[in-house]
């Protein structure tokens, strides 16, 4: 970038801890991984090779490796994890994580019924030797976990060894953390930020409305995932106050005032108002 504007928020740089982006790969072949890199590669924090894509993707060790020298961590979808985990095969996974060379791993219990005790020792396992990001949250709608059962696994998950808490809303965002609508399940989402490390949590939302409301909440260094690649630059500019859902964000409350639109549903009442007598009565 070889150009300045003032009021915009300072942004953390890779390789970080806050303000990450994880993007979802769904499938995307070598060529689009590589333009993936080459468009975005420098915010792209993590890739997930969601559910079990992987096992039906070709050249997949060299997918992996162009993530990992472009300085992304990627790493499987927990789903192909609890598909081992179905079958009895968790040291089979331990040995295809150190056959693909991968720094990073997923634990999930979204799609099985895992004791908690049993995922925490999975994730003390792993984190001997890898990155250990984990997900807490059903990927079933109408599963229901209260906002205090969702805090304490999110801390015990931490405290076993996990990097990241990844809060599940699937690649839909219509679970999880959030209404069938689409909408936050606000209460659940303040209750987990007053208990949890922001820092320590990758809030799942591959919708712009609901980044929007997030960087809203939180700020530009929020952390998102479920991103999609083509969406990574348009979610940077987001953060940044450079796209018209943030753009009143981080300007000055004087500059924003005098500068903010008015709606033209505004502008036809007050236009209403003025002409008809009755409405401008009732209005006083």
């Amino acid at each position: 970038m070889n150009f300045r504007l003032d009021h915009v928020p300072s942004r953390t740089v890779k390789p970080r801890e806050e303000g990450l982006t994880m993007v979802m790969d769904k499938g995307l072949s070598l060529r689009q991984a590589e333009d993936l890199v080459d468009a975005s590669g420098h915010l792209t924090d993590l890739v997930k090779l969601g559910f079990g894509t992987s096992y039906a993707t070709s050249r997949l060790k060299e997918k992996i490796a162009l993530y990992q020298k472009a300085g992304i961590k990627v790493y499987l979808g927990g789903t192909l994890f609890e598909a081992f985990i179905a079958r009895g095969q968790f040291e089979d996974y331990r040995k295809l994580l150190g056959d693909l060379k991968l720094e990073a791993v997923e634990v999930s219990d979204g799609s099985i019924d895992l004791e908690h005790d049993v995922k925490l020792k999975y994730i003390n396992i792993l984190a001997r030797e890898h990155t250990v990001l984990s997900e807490v949250g059903s990927k079933e709608t109408g599963i229901l976990i209260s906002p205090a059962k969702w805090v304490r696994m999110m801390n015990d998950e931490l405290n076993a060894g996990s990097w990241k808490v990844i809060a599940e809303a699937r690649e839909s965002g219509t679970v999880g953390i959030y209404r069938p609508s689409g909408h936050a399940h606000t209460t659940l989402v303040n209750r987990i930020m007053a208990k949890v490390p922001g820092k320590d949590i990758i809030w799942e939302a591959p919708i712009k409305s609901q980044q929007t409301w997030f960087i809203k909440q939180v700020g530009a260094n929020v952390n998102l995932g479920n991103v999609a690649p083509d969406e990574v630059i348009a979610l940077e500019a987001l953060r940044l106050g450079l796209r018209g859902d943030t753009f009143f964000e981080y300007l000055p409350s004087d500059i924003a005032d005098h500068l903010r639109q008015v709606k033209p549903d505004a502008r036809a009442g007050t236009a209403k108002e003025e002409e008809d007598p009755k409405a401008k009565a009732k209005a006083k």
